[in-house]
Protein backbone atom coordinates (compact mmCIF):
# COMPACT_ATOMS: atom_id res chain seq x y z
CA UNK A 1 0.00 0.00 0.00
CA UNK A 2 1.08 3.55 -0.67
CA UNK A 3 0.68 4.56 2.98
CA UNK A 4 3.26 1.95 4.03
CA UNK A 5 5.76 3.34 1.52
CA UNK A 6 5.13 6.87 2.77
CA UNK A 7 5.59 5.90 6.41
CA UNK A 8 8.95 4.28 5.64
CA UNK A 9 10.49 7.36 4.00
CA UNK A 10 13.64 8.85 5.59
CA UNK A 11 11.83 12.11 6.44
CA UNK A 12 10.44 10.45 9.57
CA UNK A 13 13.98 10.25 10.94
CA UNK A 14 13.84 14.02 11.48
CA UNK A 15 10.15 14.95 11.76
CA UNK A 16 7.31 13.50 13.74
CA UNK A 17 4.34 11.86 12.15
CA UNK A 18 1.44 14.28 12.14
CA UNK A 19 -2.19 13.25 12.38
CA UNK A 20 -5.00 13.43 9.91
CA UNK A 21 -7.97 15.33 11.26
CA UNK A 22 -11.49 14.92 9.95
CA UNK A 23 -13.03 18.15 8.68
CA UNK A 24 -16.67 17.43 9.57
CA UNK A 25 -18.31 20.58 8.17
CA UNK A 26 -16.51 20.32 4.83
CA UNK A 27 -17.11 16.56 4.74
CA UNK A 28 -20.84 17.06 5.28
CA UNK A 29 -21.00 19.80 2.68
CA UNK A 30 -19.51 17.70 -0.13
CA UNK A 31 -20.82 14.34 1.13
CA UNK A 32 -17.37 12.76 1.44
CA UNK A 33 -14.81 12.36 4.21
CA UNK A 34 -12.24 15.15 4.02
CA UNK A 35 -9.16 15.09 6.23
CA UNK A 36 -6.56 17.71 6.96
CA UNK A 37 -2.92 16.62 7.34
CA UNK A 38 -1.79 18.58 10.39
CA UNK A 39 1.62 19.76 9.22
CA UNK A 40 1.23 22.76 11.52
CA UNK A 41 2.23 20.46 14.40
CA UNK A 42 5.88 20.69 13.27
CA UNK A 43 8.19 23.21 14.92
CA UNK A 44 8.37 25.20 11.68
CA UNK A 45 4.54 25.10 11.42
CA UNK A 46 4.50 23.96 7.81
CA UNK A 47 5.28 21.14 5.39
CA UNK A 48 8.32 22.98 3.95
CA UNK A 49 10.71 20.83 5.97
CA UNK A 50 9.70 17.85 3.80
CA UNK A 51 10.73 19.52 0.54
CA UNK A 52 13.92 20.91 2.02
CA UNK A 53 14.90 17.51 3.40
CA UNK A 54 14.15 15.81 0.08
CA UNK A 55 16.26 18.32 -1.83
CA UNK A 56 19.22 18.23 0.57
CA UNK A 57 19.20 14.43 0.83
CA UNK A 58 19.65 14.23 -2.96
CA UNK A 59 22.71 16.50 -3.08
CA UNK A 60 26.06 14.96 -3.93
CA UNK A 61 28.88 15.03 -1.41
CA UNK A 62 30.62 17.65 -3.54
CA UNK A 63 27.52 19.85 -3.45
CA UNK A 64 27.22 19.41 0.31
CA UNK A 65 30.89 20.32 0.77
CA UNK A 66 30.33 23.49 -1.26
CA UNK A 67 27.60 24.61 1.13
CA UNK A 68 23.98 25.55 1.02
CA UNK A 69 22.25 28.92 1.17
CA UNK A 70 18.53 29.31 1.83
CA UNK A 71 17.35 32.54 0.22
CA UNK A 72 14.11 32.77 2.16
CA UNK A 73 12.97 34.53 5.28
CA UNK A 74 10.02 32.23 5.79
CA UNK A 75 9.03 28.62 6.22
CA UNK A 76 11.37 27.25 3.54
CA UNK A 77 14.44 28.71 5.24
CA UNK A 78 13.26 27.25 8.54
CA UNK A 79 12.90 23.88 6.87
CA UNK A 80 16.43 24.08 5.51
CA UNK A 81 17.80 25.12 8.90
Amino acid sequence: MLINKILKTPIYNIVKKTPLQLAPILSDKIKNNIFFKREDYHKVKSFKIRGAHQFISNLSQNELDTGLIAASAGNHAQGVA
